[in-house]
């Protein structure tokens, strides 16, 4: 079976997945040159909580995590299968680390099915979620990226979907497709460490902008899944698309494991809706 790349995507705001701009286009064209996957493994921003966890439902539900956003986006379902066994496979390969499956209680939520409406419209391949645990450190996410990295032998795509910068508290409706300085250096920073030195993602909270850019960890995290997923496989990370969004959220897009396709389409991120929530309010 041909080996999956890893990726990770800026969702940005719900609104993209409705949206055709230069960012979908990107996402639509990664999913057009990946060969067609067993499965699709997701870190998403919004299923942050306090375990690690993977869904194990037949049938996951789509997920409308979010509020003050127009009802066609509420009506919007990704209505991709699951695949149950998948969760023995990643409690296996990230042993000892231990594992919950799901069964029940999450599924498909905005920061995947966003993104994979573009990518893989079809919803034809089953879609799988691991938790983000918010009790852990940096590194742990990092290593369980690197431990999940022989997955992609068995034709399983690992996907990160967040936001290098992501501070809603921070946003700017007068810079639609700009960014701060402040969020420029973070994210420039994070590219330079992306395309060199990937395993070295894990230190940016160090950086002098890292609480502003990061002023919660949700978002950021997803990026050094597949940070973990480069540095275990001895590559790095190529850029998919980048550009930023009314002054505080980053958009870039990373590959891991092929060269990124090239991309039509033009515009601005999606717009916002008229009070964005506030940054805690998927936590």
């Amino acid at each position: 079976m041909t080996v999956m790349p890893a990726a990770f995507f800026g969702h940005g705001n719900p609104m993209n997945a409705l949206e055709e701009n230069r960012y979908t286009g990107a996402w639509r064209a990664f999913g057009e040159a990946v060969p067609q996957p067993r499965a699709i493994l997701v870190v998403s921003a919004h299923w942050y909580v306090h375990a690690t966890a993977v869904t194990a439902m037949p049938r996951p539900r789509t997920i409308h995590d979010f509020f003050g956003f127009p009802r066609e986006l509420f009506d919007v379902r990704y209505d991709a299968p699951g695949l149950p066994e998948l969760y023995e496979e990643v409690a296996d390969v990230v042993h000892p680390t231990w594992v919950g499956a799901d069964v029940d209680s999450w599924g498909i939520d905005h920061g995947t099915w966003s993104v994979l409406r573009h990518a893989f419209p079809d919803a034809d391949v089953p879609v799988v979620q691991l938790s983000i645990n918010a009790l852990k450190p940096a590194d742990y996410h990092l290593q369980l990226g690197a431990a999940l990295a022989p997955l992609r032998e068995d034709g399983v795509l690992v996907v990160g979907s967040g936001n290098v910068v992501h501070n809603l508290g921070g946003v700017s409706r007068e810079m639609p497709d700009a960014g701060f300085d402040w969020a420029r250096r973070f994210d420039e920073q994070a590219r330079e460490l992306m395309l060199d030195e990937p395993t070295e993602v894990a230190r940016l909270d160090g950086h002098r902008d890292y609480d502003l850019a990061v002023p919660t960890p949700d978002h950021f995290l997803p990026l050094l899944y597949v940070a973990g997923v480069a540095g275990a496989t001895s590559t790095t990370a190529d850029v998919l698309v980048d550009g930023y969004a009314y002054g505080s959220l980053s958009m870039t897009a990373y590959t891991v494991g092929m060269t990124p396709p090239r991309a039509e389409g033009s515009g601005s991120a999606a717009p916002l809706p008229e009070e964005p929530p506030a940054d805690g309010a998927n936590i």
